[in-house]
C-alpha cells in the first residue's frame, strides 16, 4: 500500500519532538512509549505489526511480531489515527539526547537499513522490519550492527540518533565505524565486519576488536553518541554499581556529599 502524506515539524534541539501533522483519516505508526501529547481528535490502537500489509493473515502477523521480539523490541506497534474532521497533531520524542533524522522514503529508493532501536515512527504504509545480518563474522562480533531494521515505502520515516549527526556519502569508497555509530545507510551499501588492526592495535588500542566496514555508493548516517556507550558511562560512575559519586573534575569526592543532602 502507499504510505499517508503526512507533514511534520521537529523542535528542540539536542532532545528533539517531532510533530506529526495528520489530515482527517491519515495514520502514524510508532514505537510503543514513544508518544509524547496529542491532540482531540487523535485516536491510538495497539496492533500486532505495522499496518503495511493489511491482508497479511493471523499467522503472517505473528512472525512479524515474532521477529520484533527477536531485536528485543515490543510485540505491538501503536497505530494513531486522526478521527476527527481537520487536522490534528500528535508528538513523538526521542529517549535520550540527539537528534530526530525525518527520511523521505521515496528519495532514498524506497528501502533503508537501521540499528534496531533507531525508529521512532513513521506514515502508516511503512513497513518495519527485522534485517539480521548474513554474515557469519557480523553475527558474532557486530555487537550492535548484528540484528538491523530494515524501513520500505514511499512516505516520511523519522529515526533518532544519539549526540550530533554525520552524513557521509560514498562513491565507492570504504568508511570502518564503531559498530555502534552507524545510525542508517541505504541499500546499495554493502555492510561486514573486519578486526580493527593488528593484534596489538586490536588488544590495546581500545578501539574494540571489531570494526564495521561499509563500502558502496550511497549515504551513511553516523552518530557521535550510541547509547550503549552513553549507558557505560553512566553506569560506571553509578554507586550502585561500585562506580564514584566524585562530580567531573572534583578533588572532594565524597567530601562534597557528607551531609547527605544529595
Amino acid at each position: 500500500m502507499r504510505c499517508h502524506e503526512v507533514d511534520y515539524e521537529i523542535f528542540g534541539s539536542d532532545l528533539q519532538i517531532v510533530e506529526i501533522i495528520l489530515d482527517p483519516g491519515e495514520s502514524v505508526v510508532a514505537e510503543a512509549g514513544s508518544m509524547n501529547y496529542m491532540e482531540e481528535g487523535i485516536r491510538f490502537e495497539a496492533r500486532m505489526g505495522d499496518g503495511s500489509q493489511p491482508n497479511d493473515g493471523f499467522f503472517g502477523k505473528i512472525f512479524k511480531a515474532g521477529k520484533r521480539m527477536l531485536s528485543g523490541e515490543s510485540l505491538f506497534m501503536t497505530h494513531f489515527t486522526n478521527e476527527g474532521s481537520r487536522q490534528q497533531r500528535v508528538a513523538f520524542a526521542a529517549p535520550y539526547p540527539g537528534k530526530i533524522i525525518a527520511i523521505d522514503m521515496d528519495k532514498v529508493g524506497g528501502a533503508i537499513t537501521c540499528q534496531k532501536d533507531s525508529f521512532l515512527c513513521a506514515a502508516l504504509g511503512t513497513e518495519v522490519t527485522m534485517a539480521f545480518n548474513k554474515r557469519l563474522g557480523s553475527g558474532f562480533f557486530g555487537g550492535e550492527g548484528f540484528i538491523l531494521q530494515e524501513l520500505r515505502g514511499d512516505g516520511m520515516a523519522f529515526v533518532h540518533a544519539g549526540g550530533t549527526v554525520i552524513k557521509k556519502k560514498l562513491n565507492g569508497e570504504t568508511l570502518r565505524v564503531d559498530t555502534g555509530c552507524i545510525v542508517a545507510f541505504t541499500g546499495d551499501i554493502d555492510y561486514s565486519i573486519e578486526k580493527a588492526g593488528n593484534l596489538k592495535s586490536m588488544v590495546l588500542g581500545g578501539e574494540g576488536l571489531f570494526l564495521a566496514t561499509l563500502r558502496g555508493h550511497g549515504t551513511v548516517l553516523l552518530q557521535s553518541l550510541p547509547f550503549s556507550r552513553l549507558a557505560d558511562r553512566v553506569l560506571a560512575h553509578a554507586p550502585a554499581a561500585g562506580g564514584s559519586s566524585a562530580g567531573e573534575g572534583s578533588v572532594l569526592g565524597g567530601l562534597g556529599d557528607m551531609f547527605g543532602d544529595r
